[in-house]
């Protein structure tokens, strides 16, 4: 009993210790203080005071000082200290300083031709003009840049544009040299606890160079990665000039700390769009701790428009990211290519695999072909599913030796290539994966002789060996198929909506390409190399990250034609003039073939014509997201810090609460918790961009179940007349399990203005 006693005792002095430490130990966290100002409109002190305070304690403890867009900064604090300071007035929110990822696992000129319904065989800029957003400024937040790509030459380009104010921050391999005027800005920012520094603005892992030069790369002849997708490679706004904000490590981690003072300096230097190829994880989101959606609002609230990618957690529901209405959110889709090596089986039959490899196996099927199953080992230690799916250790090297082994691909413990290198090391040639996901996303395996499959072409390729006394096949090096249909196709990765916890908002935004993208890339990188070739300097990338800068390059066209334009004008242009056909002219599907809908695509693939002529276009303004705040539950001393140019008599409505989300002036529509025969209805401002004197009808696209009513269901604008609102009201006539979906748009000879809808009983 005396053990026992002694062993409890030092147990909760132990227990008692850690707290105490937990407490003490000092980690960063950021502390958010809102607006520049005081709600009064005066500068702010507390600010200052409290920075003096940290500093005089400990003049190392401040990481990041945030006031140049915003009121903030990033210290190291102990947990005690943090609490303490969230209580101070005027601190908004105090939270530990997160770490976000990058959102990575032909598509201009694929754009054009869904545009334009018509095929152009010779690449060239969706806009026809390597100028084409000429003088607006695309900052990126991502892992740097590598400036020698010829992506980012500056022949014959203006001088920087005169409200550029940022700067080219020099350091390792980096001088002030490497900017020029189409790599106008780059700044990078360190992590305080690493023990490293990243010490300069270059690309050290690719991902940021791709995306720059997705957004706004000029014209490359001959790009290709080894010969695969050669042509012309360009951004979509080849005229915009870039500043890159370095904020994410090589090994993909981003501090929010160094995310928000990117944030913020862009602000300062004059950045007119925003790209954000990154997030936090799928939850509930809290935007008082979201350092995208902290300086988003910020940013857009000075003009800039943000775009951010939706995630790669697809296909899951509750999983879009990057939400909040100040923020374009963009999902990622297919273009019309498809990367196919094909497996010839014996008797010439050909099954249209897919993947890039460059495989150098015989172009005829002399080689044994097996599956898992049957090549399982006689150990005890793993049953025929693992053999199935081809598990390390699962099969018996006898029978793998000199075959192509046919795997499934059900287990998520271990990726295609760790198991094609243990069937290498056991002499296997070849494999091909059944797997329905790396069918459509093709994943790279270098000279590997890797073939992925559909289930259903795998059932055929097993159905071959099971009937087959000797069965043989080859798996042929790849090659790209040009105008593959169907596309676009939904990327299976690509985040679903509804949006956790606020369902009266649809997200994602717009879907844009973001499978299989060729781009830029450091010319230095030996890891992407093939045997005995030099590096690649494109290469090819798919991700809900590839997908965001076509959104942000556009957004750039949109905003060199209309430099006057709010954010939200060049938001809704972008959104009410998408595309929801697939060059098969029938409804874009997802990859498992159902029809897409807002929760996948949001409002539909980019156009990119038709965002330059919207017609009509949805303002929201700061006002909307502020009741937006309110109505999510923060209370009126929070917003009034947040943005101190609201009224001074504002509060927040009694009655605030998640179906009041519907009625903000957004180009989509989600209604929640409709209940049978009940009505729901929201309110709509259009703004009229074009001409002086139309008329628009309402036409409306909605399932039997339910009806849904437009008042007025004509607008007729005039000289004087550039703004009318509208009512639609939702009823519910039959139960429903599912979510429905549906559009509003008005329409006339010239404009097509489209609002998708998504009621939930």
């Amino acid at each position: 009993m005396r053990g026992l006693y002694l062993c409890f005792t030092l147990n909760l002095l132990l227990i008692l210790f850690l707290g105490q430490s937990n407490a003490t130990q000092k980690r960063v966290y950021i502390v958010y203080m809102g607006a520049l100002v005081s709600p009064n409109g005066t500068p702010r002190t507390d600010h200052t005071q409290l920075l003096s305070s940290l500093m005089k304690r400990n003049k190392n403890s401040v990481v990041q000082n945030y006031n140049k867009g915003f009121s903030g900064f990033a210290a190291r604090l102990s947990e005690e200290e943090a609490k303490s300071i969230a209580q101070r007035p005027g601190v908004v929110s105090v939270f530990p300083d997160p770490v976000l990822q990058l959102h990575t696992t032909r598509s201009w000129d694929f754009l054009k031709y869904q545009t334009a319904v018509k095929i152009d065989s010779t690449p060239t800029s969706p806009f026809d003009s390597s100028s084409a957003g000429a003088d607006t400024i695309i900052g990126i937040l991502d892992t740097g840049i590598w400036p020698e790509a010829e992506s980012f030459i500056d022949d014959d380009m203006n001088p920087i544009p005169s409200h550029w104010k940022g700067k080219c921050m020099e350091g390792q391999n980096f001088t002030s040299s490497n900017c020029n005027r189409k790599v106008i800005g780059a700044r990078y920012y360190d992590d305080p606890d690493s023990g490293t520094e990243l010490g300069t603005p270059r690309d050290e892992s690719g991902h940021g160079t791709h995306v720059a030069s997705t957004a706004a790369g000029r014209p490359v002849s001959g790009a290709s990665y080894y010969g695969l997708a050669k042509g012309t490679a360009e951004g979509g706004s080849p005229g915009s000039r870039i500043a890159m904000y370095r904020v994410c490590t090589p090994g993909g981690g981003c501090l929010g700390s160094a995310i928000l003072k990117a944030f913020d300096d862009a602000i300062a230097d004059g950045v007119d769009v925003l790209s954000l190829s990154l997030g936090s994880s799928p939850g509930e989101p809290d935007f008082s701790t979201d350092p995208i959606a902290i300086g988003a609002f910020h940013a857009v609230e000075k003009g800039i428009i943000v775009a951010c990618s939706a995630g790669n957690s697809g296909p899951s529901p509750l999983t879009v990211v990057n939400v909040a209405p100040w923020i374009l959110t963009v999902a990622a889709t297919t273009i019309d290519r498809d990367f196919q090596a094909d497996i010839v089986l014996g008797g010439n039959k050909v099954i249209k695999g897919g993947g890039i490899n460059f495989s150098g196996l015989n172009k005829s099927a002399v080689y044994p072909l097996i599956d898992g199953t049957s090549a399982k080992s006689s150990s005890n230690q793993h049953d025929d599913t693992d053999a199935r799916n081809c598990i390390p250790g699962s099969l018996d090297d006898s029978k793998v030796k000199g075959k192509i082994v046919l795997c499934e691909n059900k287990d998520e413990d271990y990726g295609s290539k760790y198991k094609y290198d243990t069937l290498k090391s056991q002499g296997a040639v070849g494999m091909i994966l059944v797997d329905n996901d790396e069918r459509q996303v093709p994943s790279k395996y270098g000279t590997f002789p890797i073939a992925a499959v559909t289930e259903a072409d795998g059932a055929q390729i097993l159905s071959y060996i099971k009937s087959n006394s000797n069965p043989m096949a080859t798996i042929l090096p790849t090659v790209m198929i040009p105008n593959y249909k169907p596309a676009p196709v939904v990327g299976y990765f690509s985040s679903r909506g509804p949006t956790f916890g606020i369902k009266n908002l649809l997200k994602p935004d717009i879907a844009a390409p973001g499978v299989a993208i060729l781009a830029a890339w450091p010319s230095n990188d030996k890891r992407e190399a093939l045997p005995e070739k030099e590096p690649p300097v494109f290469d090819i990338l798919s991700g809900t990250s590839m997908a965001c800068p076509h959104v942000s390059g556009l957004a750039a066209m949109v905003k060199s034609q209309h430099p006057t334009w709010s954010p939200s004008a060049t938001r809704s242009a972008i959104m009410t003039t998408a595309i929801q056909m697939n060059n098969l002219h029938a409804p874009i599907t997802t990859n498992t073939g159902s029809r897409a809908t807002a929760y996948d695509i949001g409002a539909g693939e980019i156009s990119l014509s038709g965002p330059l002529q919207p017609g009509l276009v949805y303002e929201t303004e700061t006002i909307d997201y502020i009741q937006f705040l309110c109505n999510i539950g923060y209370d009126t001393s929070k917003i009034k810090s947040i943005a101190p140019d609201v009224p001074n008599n504002f509060s927040c409505s009694s009655n605030s609460n998640s179906d009041a989300i519907s009625n903000m002036n957004y180009p989509s529509i989600a209604i929640s918790n409709l209940k049978d025969n009940e009505s729901k209805t929201v309110n709509r401002t259009v703004t009229n961009v074009g001409e002086e004197d139309l008329t628009y009808t309402a036409v409306v696209e909605a399932p039997a179940s339910m009806h849904v009513e437009v008042v007025p269901n004509k607008l007729q604008f005039t000289k004087n007349v550039k703004k009318l609102s509208f009512q639609v009201t939702f009823t519910l006539s039959t139960s429903s399990v599912e979510d429905l979906f549906g559009s509003i748009t008005w329409s006339n000879e010239k404009y097509k203005v489209r609002s998708p809808f998504v009621v939930s009983a």
